[in-house]
Order: C-alpha cells, then structure tokens, then sequence
C-alpha cells in the first residue's frame, strides 16, 4: 500500500475531490483487473473510454479514481482526481509506484522506421557479451538480464514497462535498451522515464494510418529527443534527411553517424557477401555477419552507443564481429538444392527496397530472386501500392499474399498491392492469397542459386485474421518445404 498523493507526484492536477492521503495497493487502466483498494486510471482509448468502467471500478473495490472528465456523481468514501491527460498521468504514476526504476540504470530508448529492434537486440547482446548485467524492451521480447518475458507492443504500456524496469534494478541490470515506437511516444507511455540517451535510426513511410500525415509521425519521433535531460545523449544518422531534425531542440549531447556523409561516426563498406561484411569504423577494420547497407548503419550505432556509454573503442570492435542476427532480420538457410530463403521483418516501402538491394547486390550471376510479400490489414493502406511496385520492380518474380489481414478482407488488400504494380511488370507477379501456398509456389518455381524473400513478418510467429491467430512462422516453414522439395 502507498499513499495515493505519493504515487501522484508530478501529475498535473485539474481538480481533486476527497483526500489524496489515502493508501492505494495498486495501479489499474483495465477495470477487469481492478481489486480492493486499487486506483483505476480511465484512459481515452483508440477502441474504447475507460470513463465508461468507472462505476464498475469502484464496484469492484477501487478506491480512487482518475479521470480526465469527473462524472456525474461523486461517492464519498472515494477519491477522484481530474487530469489533463490520463496516459501521460499513468505513466508519470507507474514511476512513482516502482520508486522510479529508470532512474537506477543506463537507460537508452532507439526509435526510427526501421532498425529499432535489432539496434536494441544486439546492443543486449554486446553489452552481455562484455560482461554487464542488461535488460532489452523490445518487439520480439522483455529481458531481465538472463529471463526472458513475451510481449506484444513494439512499446508496452507505461505500468508493464516500469514493472519490467523494477524487476531489472532487484536484478541489479545497469543497462537497458529499448525500442521506442511512435503510438509508444504519442499515447505517452515513456513519460516520467529517465533515458541515459536515444537514437535515431531512420523515418520512412509507415503508420500513416495513425498519424495522418508524414510530419505528424517525424515530429512525434522528435518528442524523445526534445525531452532528454543536458546529461543525456542524442545520437542520429544523418545520412537520413530527418536525421539533424532530431537534435534540433534537444538539450543532450549531440552526436552523428554516417556512411556517406560527414559525421562524428564514420563507416565504410568494404567488402559484403552472404556469411557478412567488413567494415571500417572509424579507421578500423571490423568483420560483421549481419549484412546489407542497413545493417552497417546498425552495427555504426550500436559502435557509437558503446562508446558514448563509455566502453574501450577495440573491445566494441571485438565484440561487433561476435555479434549474431536477430531472428525474421534478414535471417536465411542454403537448402542442398543451392535455393537461398531468406526472411526479413521489412514491412515498409524502405525496408523492403533495402532488403532487395542487398539480395541484388550479393547476386553474383543469373539467380532468379522470387520474393513473397503482403500487407498487414487495419494498417497505413497508403503503402500497399508503393510496396507492390518495388516487389515486381526488383524481383524477377513476386508472388503477393495474405499477411495479417486482421479484420480486412484479403482480396482487397491484395487488389491494393496490385494496383502499384506497373505494366512492363505484370507479367512477373503471382497472387496467391493463401500465405503457405505463395511460399510453396516460390520454393517450386526456384532452381539451384536462386534467392527466395519472404517478406513482411519477421520473427512472427502467427497470422491474425478478424481476432484470431493462428500459429504461422514463415522461417519454418519454408525451411520445412525447402528441405521435403522433390526436384
């Protein structure tokens, strides 16, 4: 039990009616999970408002509520308190709850379009490999240090954040990283969070669907950087046109990465192939197995974050070239008829361009490149045409399919993605909406040398469709249908 008005502190109060004095065991947004003496936050949802499931709250024992509209009537032995913002109350409450576990360890938040996930994830794995005790909030996973938690937000709401960062300082975890998505910074949740530094990776078009306009989605990114203390770091690529944005009204300490341009980290790409790539960082020579343009840039933050977070320059380089891939990132098997498949998360117009460039640029004769791809329903429809003309453009074959069609129907997305294809490519494209089919039909038309993509989902492991997964990972299974092929 805490006293309420502890838990409040640094809340912007509009109005208060009873004692804020009273003892409150825990902290609820969801009113099913409401119990004695909780407080319940009533948060203005995208699907629906928590002011609905105040009545219901206190029935089941919440003993203080706070809202952003106070209701009609007014219990006695209850507290309310009014806020401006429910999101930005329950975050800045869920770190006074956990005694500001952000505060206790290097936290560093990494947003951008693309990269977040294997910024964080392998920036988990160097600090590791170098001996730290690290927690990762990530797409694929929470980690404490060695246990590992699931989850399903790029950024989880502010209470299961906190917990997770209460459960690292029990731990004694020094450092954190963690990916910082733009719902994530919009509906609030990192506020009260104290960040060590952030990173920018890069922006391109995505969840137009949510924020309406590009503008809307690049300055909502800016709002981590506009919010980091003088002591923090502010590192962005700016060989991405967005990239000096971030810093512009940032009071942390600015710093830049580049290949091509001018920057306070540099690299160079020497050589790329299959099994990796060597690179010149900074006038060293480091060999990476993570390949693509993409990827240098990645491997170029996690060097200039080490760094910034205080680690020697040669023992980054050592443990850059031990670091492994993150599973759905350009994550690929040789089958023993020579069929190279390769699976990437790239669910972008930018990403999937970066992905085929590389499988280009790695294609050393006459390999045919099949690529299998689809759109996610409820999602930016905006990008769905853009997405087909750069699969029929740059595959010699493009087969589009189911994704997550959610609640859509797939034809229509699968029309959508069509309608970007242009003429001269027509006659390269195959629609298959059933996604094992679209994959077995790449792996028949493929012959030895040839490199199939299958793009889109990544590391996921199942397909949603009106409310309902089911288990699906396409990693398995090609690799399944590869190895049973009869050629």
């Amino acid at each position: 039990m805490k006293p309420l008005k502890d838990i409040l502190f640094g809340v912007s109060l509009s109005a208060v009616s009873g004692s804020t004095s009273v003892e409150v065991n825990t902290i609820c947004f969801d009113s099913r999970k409401v119990s004695q003496n909780d407080v319940f936050i009533a948060i203005k949802g995208t699907i629906t408002d928590g002011h609905k499931y105040i009545e219901k709250a206190i029935l089941l024992g919440a003993k203080a509520i706070v809202c952003e509209v106070m209701p009609g009537e007014l219990l006695e032995n209850v507290t309310y308190v009014q806020v401006d913002n429910g999101n930005k109350a329950l975050a800045i409450m869920a770190s006074n709850y956990y005694d500001k576990p952000s505060a206790n360890l290097k936290l560093v938040g990494v947003t951008g379009t693309n990269g977040k996930t294997t910024v964080t994830s392998l920036l988990y794995q160097l600090f590791k490999k170098a001996g730290f005790k690290v927690g990762l909030i990530s797409t694929i996973k929470i980690m404490v240090d060695e246990k590992e938690c699931k989850t399903s937000h790029t950024t989880p709401d502010a209470l299961t954040i906190n917990e997770h960062l209460s459960l690292m300082n029990v731990e004694g975890v020094e450092y954190c990283f963690m990916e910082v998505s733009s719902h994530g910074i919009h509906q609030k949740r990192t506020e009260g969070l104290v960040f060590e530094g952030a990173i920018f990776t890069n922006l391109s078009h995505d969840h137009l669907d949510y924020h309406k306009t590009f503008a809307e989605y690049r300055d909502t990114k800016k709002i981590l950087f506009d919010q980091l203390p003088k002591s923090a770091f502010a590192l962005t690529n700016i060989d991405d046109k967005n990239g000096l944005v971030m810093l512009q009204n940032t009071k942390a300490i600015k710093k830049t990465y580049a290949l091509k341009t001018y920057a306070d980290y540099k690299a160079q790409i020497l050589e790329n192939q299959f099994s990796g790539q060597l690179l010149k960082i900074d006038g060293d020579e480091v060999w990476s197995r993570l390949i693509g343009d993409f990827n240098a840039y990645n491997m170029l933050a996690i060097y200039a974050t080490a760094d910034l977070l205080g680690l020697e320059k040669l023992e980054i380089l050592r443990l850059l070239s031990e670091l492994s891939n993150v599973d759905g990132r350009f994550q690929y098997f040789i089958s023993k008829e020579k069929i190279t498949a390769i699976v990437d998360y790239a669910h972008t117009p930018d990403a999937l361009q970066n992905v085929l460039d590389t499988i280009n640029t790695l294609r050393t004769g006459n390999e045919s490149v099949i690529t299998v791809v689809g759109c996610g329903g409820d999602r930016d429809k905006s990008k769905r045409p853009v997405m087909g003309h750069i699969a029929s453009e740059m595959s010699n074959t493009a087969i589009f399919t189911s994704d997550n069609p959610r609640t859509e129907e797939p034809e229509v997305i699968l029309g959508e993605i069509e309608a970007g294809v242009e003429a001269q490519n027509v006659r390269k494209i195959l629609t298959i909406e059933n996604r094992k089919q679209a994959i077995k039909t790449a792996c028949q038309l493929a012959n030895a040398n040839d490199i199939i993509l299958i793009a889109g989902k990544g590391h996921e492991t199942y397909q949603e469709t009106n409310g309902e997964r089911i288990h699906f990972d396409d990693y398995e299974t090609v690799k399944e249908l590869l190895q049973n092929l009869n050629k």
